[in-house]
């Protein structure tokens, strides 16, 4: 495997990226208490930051998310309502719930509050690797994907990692324009988005590259984290990485190529 530089933001706050937005987004608002859906890591952000910002939570998760998220949203102090099979049923209760209270939502990645704080990230890899070629990134929802896209200039380019059972930005690529798909496999929790979000779409439909792998190549790839740098990592934040590993990107042509590790919120008794 080619030299790689890893961006750890597994080790970020709450154990994933998904910090980054939620906290932009509840200190542009200003919104109390802090409603959102998520498979888990975003649902984890916005705990965390309700908690740090001394406001209230309430996240729905479906039945997908591991219990290792769900207690640790239960431990930041927020109040966790199980709803649905898949991410999209969480999303649409938490919508119902947020309208009927008159409460706004901290969408996970499809609001440009939320783009532009994960855009902070690309901000970064700017400043730390001035050279920087390419980045390889697994995409849910999109969110991270469109921040990078908005901060990085058009140079660099961005390669779009998905598993094959969740491939919402794949299909719209395919479709030229998003499109519902059927979300299952190992990274389901955190990068089973149905439809990639429209902000993402107008930012990466004509940028980024797509790239799929299976189930088998995510485990891979995230065991080889461990054992090669004691990187404990969930599915969905291995995913990139899997697909370098694996050499499903053709980096033959690219300088200096930063992998997101994007999430760590993952039993260790895996």
């Amino acid at each position: 495997m080619r030299p790689v530089e890893l961006k750890l933001e597994c080790l970020q706050y709450s154990g994933s990226f998904k910090a980054r937005g939620a906290m932009n987004t509840a200190l542009a608002t200003g919104a109390d208490p802090l409603v959102a859906a998520s498979g888990g890591n975003h649902g984890l952000a916005v705990a965390e930051v309700a908690r740090r910002l001394d406001r209230a939570a309430e996240i729905f998760v479906p039945e997908v998310t591991p219990e290792a998220k769900r207690r640790r949203i239960r431990e930041a102090g927020a109040t966790l309502h199980v709803t649905g099979a898949l991410y999209a049923d969480a999303q649409a209760a938490c919508d119902a719930w947020a309208r009927s209270r008159g409460l706004p939502v901290v969408h996970p990645y499809d609001t440009p509050h939320t783009v532009a704080g994960q855009a902070t990230l690309g901000v970064e890899l700017s400043e730390q690797i001035p050279d920087l070629d390419a980045v390889v990134v697994a995409v849910g929802g999109g969110g991270l994907a469109a921040g990078l896209a908005a901060a990085l200039p058009r140079r660099v380019r961005l390669v779009a990692v998905e598993p094959r059972t969740s491939a919402c930005f794949h299909a719209a690529v395919a479709a030229g324009g998003p499109v519902d798909v059927e979300v299952s496999g190992v990274a389901a929790d955190s990068l089973g988005a149905r439809r990639v979000g429209g902000l993402a779409w107008a930012l990466l439909g004509e940028r980024a590259e797509s790239v799929l792998v299976d189930d088998e190549t995510i485990e891979a790839g995230r065991r080889r984290l461990w054992d090669e740098v004691r990187l404990l990592v969930e599915p969905g934040g291995a995913a990139a990485f899997a697909a370098v590993a694996a050499g499903a990107v053709d980096l033959s042509d690219a300088g200096r190529v930063a992998v997101i590790v994007c999430g760590a919120n993952t039993d260790p008794g895996w």
